[in-house]
């Protein structure tokens, strides 16, 4: 009885959590379509006024961009990282039942969202240079869906490498990363959090490279990568998912390159 009372209050904390990020998700998702839904509107004007190019950062300026970008990141990353930050409030919930100084969970999740938004504001500079470079005279939509269909290979190989096997590990375990890893105190927790941040990064930094050739608000590759995170981080088969997504990108990339046709870009 005393077992269950105990263990109420922590129960309750835990669902209000997952709910909050449940309710981050859902609202970052709807964010994304509907900005997707207004570039599509946008790009159906350009072409009737016989505008085009190379639009990798869908005309977006960088405040807007980045506020996309980490909206896309909450949608797309806090189902696959819920086990990971509901570790850290289950231990922060303990520490405070025990009498010790209690740390709130956002400082652990704070760095994380930090590490991603760094990412995307690297690939928005990666990719107005690109632009830059191509010109819209240069490049035809083959031969982007070629080079993005080049991007969907690597992606593939990368999946196989030393580095995604290692930082997949360290994501698909909460327990072992907390007592690895575990550093008291609030500074604690921001290095705890950069350093998950850092290992998410880690295992899917190209798979969202690969959105910026094939349409940064292409819905429907933003669910299948989303997917694909959360099965390889959060389900027991995870392990398998890595290698059959391996060979499906490298696949795909190569049917890709051969028929360009087949892979969506940004090109309008």
């Amino acid at each position: 009885m005393t077992a269950t009372v105990e263990a109420s209050p922590l129960e309750a904390e835990r669902r209000l959590l997952l709910a909050v990020l449940s309710c981050l998700a859902v609202a970052g998702w709807g964010v994304v379509i509907w900005q997707a839904a207004t570039m599509d509107r946008a790009d159906d004007m350009a072409m009737g006024i016989g505008m085009g190019g190379i639009d990798l950062t869908m005309g977006m300026a960088a405040p807007l961009f980045l506020a996309m970008w980490v909206a896309m990141m909450v949608a797309m990353m806090f189902p696959a990282s819920a086990p990971m930050i509901l570790a850290f409030q289950r231990s922060q919930t303990c520490k405070r039942a025990d009498g010790a100084e209690f740390i709130p969970t956002w400082l652990f999740v704070l760095p994380y969202v930090a590490v991603w938004f760094v990412f995307g504001l690297v690939g928005y500079v990666m990719a107005l240079g690109f632009e830059d470079l191509a010109g819209d005279s240069m490049w035809s939509a083959d031969k982007i869906s070629r080079i993005a269909g080049g991007f969907v290979v690597a992606a593939g190989i990368y999946q196989l490498s030393p580095l995604k096997r290692v930082c997949l590990s360290r994501c698909r375990s909460p327990l072992s990363f907390m007592l690895s890893y575990w550093r008291d105190g609030r500074r604690g927790a921001l290095n705890m959090g950069l350093r998950h941040g850092l290992y998410c990064l880690g295992c899917c930094w190209v798979l969202f490279l690969l959105l910026f050739p094939i349409g940064v608000m292409n819905v429907a590759a933003m669910v299948a990568v989303a997917a694909l995170v959360f099965a390889e981080k959060a389900l027991p088969g995870g392990e398998r998912v890595r290698l059959a997504a391996a060979a499906a990108l490298v696949v795909y990339g190569l049917v890709a390159i051969a028929v360009p046709e087949v892979l969506p870009t940004a090109v309008s």
